[in-house]
C-alpha cells in the first residue's frame, strides 16, 4: 500500500481517518471500539509484555482507569510510567501503531492517589459560581494530563428529583438551568482551549438517570417526551452546543421500555442529528451487557452488541464483553453491516488524531508528582468548600466566638476525615483504610480555630448507620460541660455495604440514618444551643429535629479542606454564601418535591403541608441584603425578542457578604401546563457593608419556549411573571411582561442562557 498518510500530522484529520480506516482489518477495527481494564496488562505489579502481546495484538481503543484501578493502586509517577509503557507498546509493537485513549474518573477531582479532592458535585453546585467550577475542572485537567490520561468520565448532568437515589450527591441538583450552567463550566475547564492538553469531558448519564422509579439506581424512568426534552435533556444540550463536549456516556435505565444504551432516538437522532455532536459515545460500565442480562431486550450478547452499536454507542466500557467476539460473530453472520462499524471506528480515530496522540503519546514522568495537590490546589479546594457550605438556619448563635469557654463536638462525622469525601473520590471509591490525600477533619478544623483557653471536648456518640447507643452517655456528659454543642452528623458516601450515600446506595427514608436523630434529640433536650453540621450527599428530611436546633449548616461532602472550611463558617472567618441546588423535603413521604412543580401538584397532605423544609435556592448569610428598583423592559416584547430585567441589591448589614441574585419566570397561562417557576438566570456578587450594585439580566424569548400540544417548540403569546429573590420562595421583587406574538423556535440555534450585566 502507498505511504502511511495517516501518520502525516500536516494532513487534515478527516483525510488521516480515511487513510487509516482503509488499512485496518476487521479485528483491528473492532479493537478500537473496545476498552480493557489496565490491570489485565499487569502481573506482579508490573506491565507484562507477554500479556500485552496476547491482548493488544490488534490494538485497543481505550485503557480503563490506569490511575483508578483498585487492583494496581499506583502512585502518580508510577501511573505516568505505566501510561508511557502501554503507549510505547502500541506504537512500536502493533501493526498500525495506534495509541490508546486512557480514561479515568474525575467527578470531585481526579480519582487517583494523591490528587486534589474537591467538594462533591452537589457541593460545587451549592456555590452557584460557574467560574469557580471551571477553575476546579482546569486543575483536574492539569493533574490528569500529567500522568497520561485523556478522557474524564464527568460531569454528571442528571437532573436529580428524588433524594432517595444515592447518586444525588454526584449531580448539580434539581434545576436544569443551574445544572446546565455548572455543566458548561465544568466541560470548558476540563477540555481547555488547546487540543493537545485537553481531557475529553464525558457528560453522563444520557439521559434522565436522576428520576428513577422508587429512587432506585438503574430503575425505569417515568417521564413523557415533553418533560424529557425540556428538563432532562437541557443540561446535555448545553454541554454539547455551548461547551463542545467531546464524549457522552449512555445511561443504564430505560425510558418507556427502551434502555438508553439501545436508543437511536437519544444517541443518534437527538444527540448528533439535532445538536450536531461530533464526539464519541461510550457506554456506562457494563451497560451493553445489561441489554441482555438486566433489561432482557437482547437474547444474547451478540444481539446486545448490535442494538447498542446501531443506536450509536461507539465504545464499550469498561471491558470488551459484547464488542469483541459477539460483534465479530454478528459481522460474519451478516447481522450487522461493516459500514456501521466503520462509522464508529472513524469517530474514535478522529478524536485520537485531534488529541495529537499519534505525535505526542508520552508524558514527562518527572513532572507527574509535582502537579498533584499543590499549595495552590489546596487553596482552591478550600475556596470551593467554603462557597459550597449553606447556612440553613441561624437563631443568632452563629458565628461563634473563638474564645468560648467550652465546646462539645459530637457525632459520627466530626473526627472521621474520610467521611468528608464523595463516592468517586479515590479514598471512598476504593474503600481505602487510610486516605490517599491529606484531609482535614471538622474536629481538627475547630481545634485549630479556637483560642488556646477554649476547651474542646469530643465524643463520637454513635456510628453513621448502626443502632448502638453505647456512646450516648459520653456524648451527653461532655455536652453538659460545654457552652455550645456542635453536632456533626449525616451520611457516609461510597459504594460499600458500610456506606449510605453514593452509587447503588439508595434509601427509602431520607432522615438521618441509624440512631443519629435520637442522639441529636437528646442533645437538644439539654437546653443548650445545638449547631447541627450536616455532612451528607442528599437533601435530608429533618423537619422535626431542625426546629430544636439553634443553627443548621449544610456542608455536603466538602473534600480535603472541609474541616477548615466548616470552621471558617462556624467562627465567622467566612460569611456563608452557599445556596441549595435542591429542595429539602419535610418528610420522605413528600418526595418528589422540587421548585419547578406544576400548579396542580401543590396540595397539602392530611398531616403535612406541601411547603418544603428548605426551598431550592435557600441560604442565609451573616449580613442582610435589600432588593429594590425593579425594572422590566420592554413590557411588551415580540416573540423573537429579549427582555431586560434589572434590580438594585444593597448590603444593609454590617459584614461583607456574597449574595446570589436569582431570577425566576412563570408563564401565567399556556396551551399546556407549565411549572409555577423556572430559574432563568442567577448571579453571585460580593458586597461590602453599605455597597449596592445594579444587576441586569437579559432574557431571550428563546428561554420561554416549550413543546406545545403538537410537540412544536414554540414561544406563545401571553403574560409572564418575573420573580427576583434570595431563593425560589423568598421573592423580593416581582413584575410581568407580555409576549405579543407566536413563534416556532429552532432548537439547534436557540439561546439557552440569559446574559448578566453588573454595574
Amino acid at each position: 500500500m502507498s505511504e502511511n498518510l495517516y501518520l502525516n500530522p500536516s494532513l487534515p484529520v478527516e483525510k488521516r481517518v480515511e487513510d487509516l480506516l482503509k488499512r485496518m482489518t476487521l479485528k483491528e477495527k473492532i479493537a478500537q471500539l473496545c476498552s480493557i481494564p489496565a490491570s489485565v496488562l499487569f502481573e506482579g505489579g508490573h506491565f507484562s509484555i507477554e500479556k500485552a502481546r496476547s491482548i493488544l495484538v490488534n490494538g485497543i481503543g481505550q485503557i480503563t482507569r490506569l490511575a483508578g484501578d483498585h487492583r494496581l493502586r499506583l502512585k502518580p509517577r508510577e501511573v505516568a510510567e505505566a501510561a508511557n509503557v502501554i503507549q510505547r507498546f502500541l506504537l512500536e509493537e502493533t501493526r498500525l501503531h495506534i495509541p490508546a485513549i486512557i480514561h479515568e474518573e474525575c467527578l470531585s477531582g481526579f480519582m487517583a492517589w494523591g490528587a486534589t479532592t474537591f467538594p462533591q458535585a452537589i457541593g460545587l453546585a451549592s456555590t452557584w459560581n460557574p467560574d469557580l467550577v471551571e477553575k476546579v475542572a482546569s486543575t483536574i485537567r492539569r493533574q490528569m494530563r500529567a500522568v497520561g490520561a485523556h478522557q474524564g468520565l464527568a460531569p454528571v448532568l442528571d437532573v436529580a428529583r428524588d433524594p432517595r437515589w444515592g447518586r444525588v450527591e454526584e449531580t448539580y441538583g434539581e434545576e436544569p438551568y443551574l445544572i446546565a450552567s455548572m455543566g458548561v463550566s465544568y466541560v470548558r475547564g476540563l477540555q481547555g482551549d488547546e487540543w493537545r492538553s485537553r481531557i475529553l469531558a464525558t457528560p453522563k448519564h444520557f439521559a434522565a438517570h436522576g428520576f428513577p422509579e422508587g429512587g432506585r439506581n438503574c430503575a425505569p424512568v417515568h417521564i413523557g417526551v415533553r418533560e424529557l426534552r425540556e428538563v432532562f435533556l437541557l443540561p446535555f444540550e448545553a454541554a454539547v452546543r455551548e461547551a463542545g463536549a467531546l464524549s457522552i456516556m449512555s445511561a443504564y435505565h430505560d425510558i418507556d421500555g427502551v434502555p438508553c444504551t439501545a436508543s437511536k432516538t437519544l444517541l443518534t437522532d437527538i444527540l448528533r442529528g439535532e445538536w450536531g455532536f461530533q464526539g464519541i459515545v461510550v457506554s456506562d460500565y457494563g451497560a451493553i451487557h445489561m441489554l441482555h442480562s438486566f433489561h432482557m431486550i437482547a437474547s444474547n450478547l451478540r444481539e446486545a452488541a448490535v442494538k447498542a452499536l446501531e443506536a450509536g454507542v461507539d465504545i464499550e466500557l469498561p471491558a470488551a464483553q459484547c464488542y469483541w467476539e459477539p460483534l465479530l460473530e454478528a459481522l460474519k453472520n451478516g447481522v450487522i453491516s461493516e459500514t456501521v462499524v466503520d462509522r464508529a471506528v472513524s469517530r474514535v480515530l478522529r478524536v485520537k488524531f485531534l488529541l495529537g496522540l499519534f505525535e505526542n503519546p508520552y508524558v514527562d514522568v518527572e513532572e507527574a508528582s509535582r502537579v498533584f495537590d499543590t499549595i495552590q490546589d489546596r487553596g482552591l479546594t478550600l475556596q470551593a468548600a467554603r462557597e459550597s457550605i449553606v447556612l440553613l438556619k441561624n437563631d443568632g448563635v452563629l458565628p461563634l466566638s473563638r474564645t468560648v469557654d467550652a465546646l462539645a463536638v459530637i457525632g459520627p462525622n466530626a473526627a472521621e476525615a474520610r467521611n468528608l469525601l464523595g463516592d468517586y473520590s479515590y479514598t471512598a471509591h476504593l474503600s481505602l483504610e487510610k486516605p490517599a490525600v491529606e484531609i482535614v477533619s471538622i474536629l481538627e478544623g475547630i481545634k485549630a480555630k479556637v483560642s488556646p483557653e477554649t476547651k474542646v471536648y469530643y465524643a463520637q456518640g454513635c456510628g453513621v448507620s448502626d443502632y448502638l447507643k453505647d456512646g450516648f452517655k459520653e456524648a451527653l456528659d461532655i455536652a453538659g460541660k460545654s457552652n455550645v454543642i456542635i453536632a456533626v452528623m449525616g451520611e457516609r458516601s461510597g459504594l460499600s455495604k458500610f456506606d449510605v450515600s453514593g452509587e447503588g446506595r439508595d434509601r427509602d427514608d431520607t432522615g438521618l440514618p441509624g440512631v443519629q436523630e435520637e442522639l441529636l434529640e437528646a442533645l437538644c433536650g439539654l437546653g443548650k444551643p445545638v449547631v447541627l453540621v450536616l455532612v451528607n450527599g442528599r437533601p435530608l428530611a429533618l423537619s422535626r429535629i431542625v426546629e430544636k436546633c439553634a443553627a443548621v449548616i449544610e456542608a455536603w461532602l466538602p473534600g480535603e479542606e472541609g474541616g477548615n472550611a466548616v470552621a471558617d463558617v462556624l467562627f465567622g472567618d467566612y460569611n456563608p454564601s452557599g445556596r441549595l441546588p435542591v429542595t429539602f423535603p419535610r418528610s420522605s413521604g413528600q418526595i418528589p418535591v422540587y421548585s419547578a412543580m406544576k400548579p396542580s401538584s401543590i396540595r397539602n397532605y392530611v398531616f403535612t403541608e406541601v411547603k418544603p423544609l428548605f426551598p431550592f435556592g435557600h441560604g442565609l448569610s451573616y449580613t442582610e441584603f435589600e432588593y429594590s428598583l425593579l425594572n422590566i423592559s420592554p413590557e411588551r416584547v415580540e416573540p423573537d425578542g429579549e427582555v431586560s430585567v434589572s434590580c438594585t441589591v444593597k448590603n444593609v448589614g454590617g459584614l461583607k457578604g456574597d449574595e446570589v441574585v436569582q431570577v425566576y419566570v412563570r408563564d401565567e397561562y399556556a396551551s399546556v401546563a407549565r411549572p409555577v417557576r423556572e430559574l432563568k438566570g442567577f448571579k453571585k456578587i460580593s458586597l461590602e457593608p453599605g455597597e449596592e450594585r445594579r444587576i441586569t439580566f437579559i432574557i431571550s424569548t428563546d428561554q420561554l419556549a416549550f413543546y406545545d400540544h403538537q410537540m412544536k417548540f414554540v414561544v406563545e403569546p401571553g403574560f409572564f411573571k418575573v420573580m427576583i429573590g434570595r431563593s425560589s420562595e423568598d421573592i423580593r421583587l416581582a413584575g410581568r411582561f407580555e409576549v405579543v406574538g407566536w413563534r416556532e423556535v429552532f432548537v439547534s440555534s436557540r439561546k439557552l442562557f440569559s446574559s448578566v450585566i453588573v454595574e
